[in-house]
């Protein structure tokens, strides 16, 4: 098992994404402590897990709560011996599909404010726990916003950019510790839109405004892209897999690419 008694944070582990991940980390061996802000959700998860002979426990904070994130860290670290992977799969509703003309300052800055936050407030959390035994991956998400141009995600593209380039100032920071820091930039994936996710709802208001459904919006985005395909749950949550291992134990402050090709490196 790639991730044998390993301990791992999953912020959003609740969600498409987010579970998906905390699923695969719990089949290779890793110890699961789901955090989010939906009961329900995380309990889902952690039943599939624990049903399959995993380990997990959840816990409801708000990712956003800088005290309450320390506290589970520090929780944590203590129940578990330490911690070893934080995977950071928040999702925050914002708007898309509004121009510049008639987007507000506010709804421009809140993906941005709001993502760099919880980054900033969950990797400071765990950070002392890795780094006092000199190993760790710190893990976030982004999506071909970061370097693609378009229109009707201003706020969210540019969100997605300092998300990448945080990963980068990061891992530069937290390398003298033995902590990586690690990005996975996923398109739009269809799977999380069916299940629930935040993503429907940011999607399907700019599905309506171009007069198609949310299928179709999908279907033209994977038209846009090289193999002409999105990604799949379980392709982002292999990668996690990968990235959080010993395997990948020379990688840090890097992106890596899933998104089929609609923007290339």
């Amino acid at each position: 098992m790639m991730l044998q008694n390993k301990v791992a944070i999953v912020y959003g582990g609740g969600g498409a994404i987010g579970g998906a991940v905390a699923r695969a980390f719990a089949r290779e061996g890793a110890e699961l402590f789901l955090a989010g802000r939906t009961k329900e959700k995380l309990d889902a998860v952690a039943n599939d897990i624990c049903s399959a002979g995993g380990r997990a426990e959840i816990s409801v904070i708000d990712a956003l709560n800088e005290r309450d994130v320390a506290q589970h860290s520090a929780e944590v670290s203590a129940k578990a011996g330490g911690i070893d992977i934080a995977f950071n799969a928040l999702g925050i509703k914002h708007v898309q599909g509004i121009p510049l003309s008639e987007l507000s300052a506010a709804d421009f800055l809140h993906p941005i404010t709001a993502y760099a936050t919880a980054y900033f407030i969950t990797a400071r959390a765990v950070t002392p726990y890795m780094a006092s035994r000199g190993s760790g991956v710190i893990m976030m998400l982004s999506t071909p916003g970061a370097r693609m141009p378009g229109t009707g995600f201003l706020g969210y593209g540019v969100s997605c950019a300092a998300t990448e380039g945080m990963t980068r100032l990061l891992a530069a920071e937290l390398a003298p510790a033995g902590v990586r820091v690690v990005c996975i930039r996923s398109h739009a994936i269809p799977e999380a839109s069916a299940m629930g996710s935040h993503s429907r709802d940011v999607f399907e208001p700019v599905a309506r405004s171009a007069g198609v459904s949310l299928d179709e919006l999908m279907e033209g985005a994977a038209a846009g892209t090289l193999l002409k395909r999105l990604p799949t749950l379980d392709q982002v949550a292999s990668a996690a897999v990968f990235a959080a291992s010993a395997q990948a134990a020379s990688m840090t402050g890097t992106v890596i690419n899933l998104t089929c090709g609609a923007v290339v490196d």
